[in-house]
């Protein structure tokens, strides 16, 4: 399933003028507060009439303004997951869930999700006979995710989901999402501030601007090029590895086989075998010319320079190519200079395990 979208609307002060596809998997809208990212997913669900534009999903047009047609929200079989959760508090978790399939629009039968697939995706049995008010914040998010998704839509919509809890919690519901991102066919819109959790989850990624789209593509390529660093910003800049869980082994150390090389991390929580995806930090890699010797770092990777952006101020970023995945590093124009580093250069990565938090290491797709 994918989705085209080109919309037109203006408001007092501020224009929005944006087109983009979506296809399978989960396509994060990303830009600063004030970008126009909820004014898209409103246009989509059908809570906000555009001046001008057309949105087709999987073939069916939901909106062609020159044409007339515009499908009220109950008719474009869309999910919308909000912030705040919404969900009933004098309803059981149960409840909540089959309200939701009250909207699918399909008769019960192949075209539906299966409920106990969905329920065990979520981790929700145990919860079923609670209300509301019993649940943790995590919890009212994998219910209202799904049902959302009982509802049987074409499309999914997450408006900051994960916004309004802590970290503690975000850690427990994104495996969550990563499993649904992978078992369900149909393409998901997720809005975030959160870069770590842009690149954890999303497949495609479209950067916005004030009303505008500045960048569009898969997520491996959108968070490893320096030229979209400053718009996802500097101090979050990193490339994105995938690669495999070899091994866990004695001292307290996961081995990952990735393209670039094997890494050493800190203990993953996942079982050998599994497909992994990894964000490192472009500040938590540096460069040398020559391969290092006696030091404590375990992961040093044979690398190309691939692109050199210089800065405004004193610092650099350097694009590497390792095997074919890629990587960022955050040096000072200074030590660019001391290198000689221009692109295609052969050099040496160096990551430190210790660096890698847990929250970026995630299902890979």
């Amino acid at each position: 399933m994918t989705l085209s979208l080109s919309i037109q609307h203006r408001f007092p002060g501020f224009d929005l003028d944006i087109a983009f596809d979506a296809p399978a998997g989960i396509t994060a809208l990303f830009g600063r507060s004030g970008s126009g990212k909820t004014t898209v997913i409103n246009a989509l669900a059908g809570l906000l009439l555009p001046d001008a534009g057309r949105i087709v999903m999987d073939g069916t047009v939901l909106l062609d303004t020159e044409r007339g047609i515009a499908l009220p929200p109950h008719r474009r079989r869309v999910g919308y997951v909000f912030q705040d959760h919404r969900l009933f508090p004098h309803l059981t978790v149960r409840q909540n869930l089959v309200y939701g399939r009250r909207f699918a629009a399909d008769p019960p039968g192949p075209g539906q999700p299966d409920p106990d697939r969905i329920i065990d995706l979520l981790g929700l049995r145990p919860l079923l006979d609670r209300r509301p008010g019993a649940l943790s914040g995590g919890e009212k998010s994998r219910v209202a995710i799904g049902r959302a998704i009982l509802s049987c839509p074409r499309l999914m919509l997450m408006d900051e989901p994960l916004a309004a809890l802590d970290e503690a919690r975000k850690t427990e519901i994104l495996p969550y999402i990563e499993r649904l991102r992978d078992a369900l066919s149909l393409p998901i819109l997720y809005v975030s501030h959160s870069v770590a959790e842009v690149a954890r989850l999303a497949t495609t990624i479209v950067l916005m601007d004030a009303g505008r789209l500045t960048a569009q593509g898969p997520a491996a390529a959108l968070l490893g090029d320096p030229s979209t660093a400053r718009l996802l910003g500097l101090r979050e800049a990193g490339a994105i590895l995938t690669g495999r869980l070899a091994a866990h082994e004695a001292d307290g150390l996961s081995r990952l086989d990735t393209a670039a090389g094997p890494l050493w991390l800190p203990r993953i929580d996942a079982t050998p075998g599994t497909q992994l995806r990894l964000r490192i930090l472009a500040q938590d890699v540096m460069i040398a010319t020559t391969r290092p010797e006696s030091i404590s770092a375990l992961n040093i990777v044979a690398a190309t320079v691939a692109d050199l952006r210089v800065g405004d101020g004193p610092g650099a970023l350097v694009q590497l190519d390792a095997g074919g995945e890629t990587l960022l590093a955050r040096i000072t124009r200074r030590s660019a200079t001391t290198l000689s580093l221009a692109p295609g250069r052969p050099v040496f990565a160096i990551l430190k395990a210790v660096s890698v938090a847990q929250e970026n290491v995630g299902g890979g797709t």
